[in-house]
């Protein structure tokens, strides 16, 4: 009897500790909206360098965003304060992933969509170029849309990474 009431104990707290460790409430991996489906990938081809780029937003992940770079990343944006007239301005990798962690800590909202490839283009040093057509929305509020050109850059291990982001939103 004694042993019997043991093993009723111990089962117990077994589903206990085991029902602790599950959140019902928590929305599975990689579904929002109970509809869209993300999942990073491994980034061996640069839609999957895409897929990954979108998830990093919506999710607001800074880690999964710092590794869509290489450490020669250049981003190219037009910045209509340049010399009363306008121009086009940059930054490398440090300042990108500096802007975008913040951007992510001030909007509790992102939604991303990649919509139509313009262009695709394949060098031959083995970079492939691809121009996007995009729709941003930044906490509900703000709402970017326009072309983003992307150059891609594999390495020997057949991970893409982004070398250079022209951005042409409007």
């Amino acid at each position: 009897m004694v042993q019997a009431r043991q093993k009723l104990i111990i089962i117990g707290i077994m589903l206990i500790a085991l029902v602790g460790c599950w959140n019902p409430f928590a929305p599975s991996e990689g579904q929002l909206d109970g509809a869209i489906s993300l999942t990073l990938t491994e980034q061996r081809s640069p839609d999957e360098v895409l897929q990954n780029f979108r998830y990093a937003y919506i999710y607001r992940d800074s880690m999964v965003y710092s590794k869509l770079f290489d450490t020669s990343f250049v981003f190219i944006y037009y910045d209509p304060d340049i010399g009363g007239v306008g121009g086009y301005n940059y930054w490398g990798r440090d300042t990108e992933l500096r802007t975008t962690g913040r951007l992510f800590r001030a909007f509790d909202h992102f939604t991303l969509v990649w919509n139509a490839t313009i262009a695709s283009d394949t060098a031959q040093s083995g970079e492939i170029s691809l121009t996007k057509t995009f729709d941003l929305s930044i906490g509900g509020d703000i709402y970017l849309t326009g072309n983003a050109v992307f150059d891609f850059l594999g390495d020997s291990a057949g991970v893409w990474r982004i070398s250079r982001w022209n951005d042409d939103s409007f």
